[in-house]
């Protein structure tokens, strides 16, 4: 069992990571293969890969992560920034003073992100870190919604089963 939730662990963190991996899909596959794993360990796993795999996004977006050079987009000198840069960066920061102005928008935001996924996670942890959100907020609003939305995913498989049972 602990094998199994290392590797969901795992899982959830390369997907918070790299989008492109479905921890959805990995999860429901997991607890119809391995039914004797609580759905609560799964959320849990989950929970704990997926935002510290977020506070990679979250810390480089606040500014506390310095991104390697590869990374960076190179500003050119010689040519001036194009009009739909510079309306991207004013809406940039039109979007970073209202979270600034209004804090909580910005938490209930991540939180309701963080249990459905509208607005996306992704989302909602970058914009949190150009709010400037304390880590320890974001947190524990990703850890609980995480957990909420993952435990009910885990759980729902033998849940529905259970009604075609009986």
């Amino acid at each position: 069992m602990l094998g199994w939730l290392c590797l969901t662990f795992g899982v959830a963190f390369g997907s918070a990571i790299l989008p492109l991996i479905s921890i959805e899909i990995f999860v429901i596959g997991l607890v119809t293969q391995q039914p004797g794993i609580s759905w609560w360990w799964i959320g849990l796993a989950v929970a704990l890969g997926q935002v510290l795999g977020k506070m990679f996004y979250f810390l480089a977006a606040r500014g506390s992560l310095h991104l390697p050079a590869f990374l960076k987009r190179a500003e050119k000198a010689e040519k001036p920034s194009s009009p739909w840069r510079r309306k991207w960066k004013a809406r940039l920061e039109w979007v970073r003073e209202r979270c600034h102005r209004h804090p909580h928008w910005m938490f209930g935001t991540h939180a309701v992100s963080s249990v459905v996924g509208l607005p996306p996670f992704m989302f909602t942890t970058v914009l949190a870190g150009l709010a400037g959100m304390s880590s320890w907020l974001f947190i524990s609003t990703g850890m609980v919604g995480r957990f909420a939305r993952f435990s009910v995913l885990a759980a729902s498989p033998a849940a529905v089963a259970g009604w075609w049972v009986h």
